[in-house]
């Protein structure tokens, strides 16, 4: 089925940003819509952000205005740059197609201190 791979995570203060980066092999990233997700402890994973090949985006409520989700079709990237960190967004983040999902990649930790 492929290869996810995430990566950029890291502690961050509230308010400060992170930038992560999702490398999937050419048979996922040809699909049509690429997205990230994440999951906290406890809780159900939750999609964040989608974008199509054609670099269409949705966002979740909750980080609308705050994160950007964009593409490098070249290199086969996913990237989401997230500003404005508050403790709420600490979780797990995963990337995955939307159109056509694979195996979970082990994501990439972000915690988001008070």
């Amino acid at each position: 089925q492929g290869q996810l791979v995430e990566s950029g995570g890291g502690l961050v203060q509230a308010g400060g940003s992170l930038r992560l980066s999702c490398a999937a092999s050419r048979s996922i990233f040809s699909t049509n819509v690429m997205a990230w997700y994440r999951q906290a402890p406890g809780n159900q994973r939750e999609l964040v952000a989608s974008i199509t090949i054609a670099g269409r985006t949705n966002y979740a409520d909750s980080v609308k205005g705050r994160f950007t989700i964009s593409r490098d079709n070249a290199r086969n990237t996913v990237l989401l740059q997230m500003n404005s960190l508050k403790p709420e967004d600490t979780a797990v983040y995963y990337c995955n197609s939307i159109t056509y999902p694979r195996t979970w990649g082990q994501g990439t930790q972000v915690t988001v201190s008070s």
